[in-house]
């Protein structure tokens, strides 16, 4: 796990600030009828406009069955991560999940939102208020010297609130001059254990809760995780330094 300087820490909030004005933008602008094409479409602009770098565009993992081939995760419903933008339509009542990650100026930051486009129902506004909920308890739990476990522990204890299935095979992980570095950061863990949160660590907190059970699987496109029982699913992640006086929300959106 590399620590960052306080002087890192600060060079790293431009790509925070485009990462949350990218996402702010992309929610303001996304209209039933549209496709999730028109959505990468539209962060590619804002990309190329900027200067930076998306990491996301050809990031081929070991569990990639292909380079990826968009600048956004684009997720639908019962997709819960790393959903491929494409020619689907939204429509009234879907929930979308766009997760967003680049690289300003040699750093990276990594943020997501979920929302639901159109006529709001209930069941869906659950889910993203306790996503989002998992996220806040998370952030707060991570101060210095505490553990990921506590961490881990605190977004694990919403999800229980809330009957809301977990699984902690993807999760958050550490952010810098790539995307994903070390440590990973379960979404659910015992308090008091697992590695301590030293000021200069910077991780991405993700909790991503389905409606229904914790079982997912991949779809035919070899990205897509889903809820395997076609449930609703959400995903809220900020990218997150810990300092000495606690943790900084580097991709906090206005």
């Amino acid at each position: 796990m590399a620590l960052k300087s306080p002087a890192e820490i600060e060079q790293m909030r431009p790509a925070g600030r485009f990462v949350a004005d990218v996402l702010t933008s992309l929610r303001e602008f996304t209209r039933v009828g549209m496709t999730t094409n028109d959505l990468d479409a539209h962060a590619r602009e804002l990309i190329a406009k900027a200067g930076a770098h998306s990491v996301y565009l050809g990031y081929h993992p070991s569990f990639g069955a292909m380079p990826y081939p968009g600048v956004l995760c684009t997720s639908v419903n019962a997709d819960a991560l790393h959903g491929l933008p494409s020619e689907r339509v939204l429509q009234d009542g879907d929930v979308l999940s766009i997760d967003f990650a680049c690289q300003v100026e040699g750093w990276v930051a990594d943020s997501a939102l979920t929302f639901q486009l159109g006529t709001q129902t209930p069941e869906a506004q659950r889910l993203i208020a306790a996503t989002e909920q998992a996220l806040a308890a998370g952030i707060a739990a991570a101060q210095p010297n505490a553990r990921m476990g506590d961490v881990s522990a605190a977004i694990g204890r919403i999800a229980r609130q809330g009957g809301y299935g977990l699984n902690t095979d993807f999760g958050g992980h550490g952010v810098g001059r790539t995307m994903h570095e070390d440590p990973h950061v379960p979404n659910d863990g015992r308090p008091g254990s697992g590695s301590r949160l030293k000021p200069g660590l910077v991780i991405a907190i993700e909790p991503w809760f389905m409606a229904g059970g914790s079982d997912y699987v991949v779809d035919d496109d070899g990205w897509t995780i889903r809820s395997a029982d076609g449930s609703l699913a959400a995903h809220a992640e900020h990218t997150v330094a810990i300092t000495k006086r606690g943790p900084v929300v580097l991709t906090a959106r206005d």
